[in-house]
């Protein structure tokens, strides 16, 4: 006979049955190695910096002619600050004042190349012996010529360098060479450009 108090089947199944909610499901996926999304956690990508990119369309590479012509265009602009201002041996007062006293006299080694150019297309064997001789001689005067020259502007600046920068500690043999090989240099290429004129008291 059957006892009243037995459970049915159906009882049995439906308290092996856990019922699992909604806030419960995720709790059981982290304990799995669920990793949280950013946006859970709350936290906000930033933007990619737009510094430093090239201006233009993005993702559009320069064609070969806009490419040559930004190079030529940053050399010519390299080459006017250049001419403007010189470079790191033109700074100091000592400098400048070196290339004053080349800048306002006229120099003999202005000519030097020029004269150099002449003695080197006389000197050749195919000449007659007049011209050999005359070149030669030329020659002979430039070199005293820039020897001279190169004396009386090294005496200036060991002057004017005493008087007016007494703690100077600046060596004088380095301006001269600066100074000397200025005044070898053709007027219009030198750099940084002039400042004063031929004939201006330094």
């Amino acid at each position: 006979m059957p006892s009243l108090f037995r459970r049915k089947p159906a009882d049995l199944v439906e308290e092996s049955v856990t019922t699992v909610t909604t806030d419960e499901a995720p709790a059981a996926a982290r304990t799995r190695g669920y990793t949280p999304s950013k946006k859970e956690l709350g936290v906000v990508t930033p933007k990619r910096p737009t510094a430093g990119r090239r201006a233009g369309t993005p993702g559009k590479p320069l064609t070969k002619e806009e490419a040559r012509e930004q190079r030529r265009s940053a050399r010519a602009e390299a080459a006017a600050e250049f001419r403007r201002e010189g470079g790191p041996r033109d700074r100091g007062p000592e400098r400048l004042l070196a290339r004053n006293v080349v800048d306002s006299r006229r120099t003999v080694g202005t000519w030097f190349f020029g004269g150099a150019l002449i003695v080197l297309l006389g000197s050749n064997q195919a000449m007659p012996l007049i011209v050999r001789v005359i070149s030669n001689a030329l020659w002979g005067l430039l070199a005293l010529g820039v020897v001279v020259d190169s004396v009386l502007i090294s005496r200036k600046i060991k002057k004017l360098v005493r008087e007016r920068f007494p703690k100077s500690t600046e060596r004088l043999g380095s301006l001269y060479f600066y100074a000397i090989m200025r005044s070898i240099t053709f007027r219009r290429m030198r750099a940084p450009q002039p400042q004063v004129k031929i004939g201006d008291k330094i």
